[in-house]
């Protein structure tokens, strides 16, 4: 079985390169295709990919279209369908905005997508930037033909795998299909720490620093208790949570796998507000270092989180919302919360998701054997 992985685009490390990365290690001697590679934006993060057989498209020689790639995106049939994937019997995709699914296989090849999330700005979920009357134009010519563009693509694949029972409702409702949910994998292999109630007082924050997160909740929440945040990553709203921040709160920036390990430790809780979150990663992570999680009741993470067990929810991004949140979460019992974290995140764990897509990847590739029987 010779197996092609294909994914978006290489230019920052987050939940969807992790899942990549995993699928690699299943299948170390898969190329991997994607429309562009930056290695400079990948930062500390390069050298995962150092190593691998990678093949761009086109667009790793035009800067303009790797400058300018979202709001150029209505060019993404040209990208996918100028692969040539022949040679190959399994291709399996890591699909999000960018629509790589759209690549073309033949019939005797077996063709399974991971989706991380339909597209999120083509179907009215937030993104990395707020709408403002130039984009809500621009989406106003462009998405009707790119959601057209993005349902064909969902008919020509073989298997849809969604990331969450979340994203698995959005798949039946834009494209009519039904798929399978496999979760992300979680690496708890680095991870030794123990259930405590002797963390440091600080809360935590992790994520990119754009509008989808709504860090600058968490920020004003932490500023009207006077309590300690600790802001993880970096992003487009960067300068304005800057300018936001009271006295307590702290902004380390990208950080290593290492720092984000005792971050995530030594964290009281973690604050995760983000909108319409697809699975949620960071969470299951928190949990994995018995860090409970105080999040907005919404996605993917309704479905990781278990309130009053391992952390707590609030049902508006409102900082009244969110200070109430807090203020519940002190009141349980918190030995409790992070030995019951510690239980939950082990069932996300990347051993759980291996087992479940190599048995899925074997079967899709045993039924096509017999459906080429005469």
């Amino acid at each position: 079985m010779k197996v092609a992985l294909v994914h978006d685009y290489l230019r920052e490390y987050g939940g969807a390169e992790r899942v990549v990365e995993v699928l690699h290690e299943l299948y170390p001697e898969a190329p991997l295709y994607t429309s562009f590679i930056d290695w400079r934006a990948l930062g500390e993060h390069a050298h995962r990919f150092r190593n691998w057989d990678i093949r761009t498209s086109w667009v790793q020689g035009n800067w303009v279209m790797r400058r300018f790639h979202s709001a150029l995106r209505f060019l993404t049939p040209l990208v996918w369908e100028s692969l040539d994937l022949r040679g190959f019997d399994v291709i399996i995709s890591s699909s999000g905005w960018f629509i790589c699914r759209g690549i073309v296989t033949r019939p005797e090849q077996v063709h399974i997508s991971y989706i991380h999330h339909p597209p999120r700005n083509l179907y009215g979920y937030p993104t990395g930037s707020p709408p403002n009357g130039l984009i809500k134009l621009y989406g106003v010519v462009v998405n009707p033909f790119l959601r057209m563009y993005d349902f064909s693509t969902a008919q020509r694949v073989d298997y849809l795998i969604a990331n969450s029972k979340e994203t698995q409702s959005r798949i039946k409702k834009f494209y009519r299909r039904e798929s399978t949910v496999i979760y992300p994998p979680i690496d708890l292999s680095n991870i030794r720490h123990q259930a405590s109630s002797k963390k440091d007082s600080y809360y935590l924050s992790v994520g990119r620093l754009t509008y989808a997160k709504q860090i600058d909740v968490a920020i004003k929440a932490c500023n009207e208790l006077k309590i300690p945040l600790k802001v993880v990553g970096t992003g487009k709203e960067e300068t304005y949570l800057h300018s936001i921040a009271g006295s307590t709160i702290e902004f380390t920036g990208a950080v290593s796998d290492e720092e984000l390990n005792t971050l995530y430790a030594n964290a009281r809780a973690l604050i995760f507000c983000a909108l319409q979150e697809d699975f949620g990663m960071v969470p299951v992570e928190a949990m994995a270092h018995g860090t409970p999680v105080i999040a907005l009741q919404q996605g993917g993470v309704v479905e990781t989180v278990l309130y009053g067990k391992t952390g707590v929810f609030f049902d508006e991004v409102t900082v009244s919302s969110v200070v109430t949140a807090i203020q519940k979460f002190n009141t349980l019992n918190y030995s409790e919360l992070s030995r019951q974290s510690i239980k939950q995140a082990a069932k996300f764990s990347k051993p759980v998701f291996l087992r479940s897509m190599q048995d899925f990847v074997d079967t899709a590739w045993k039924n096509s054997l017999k459906n080429k029987i005469p």
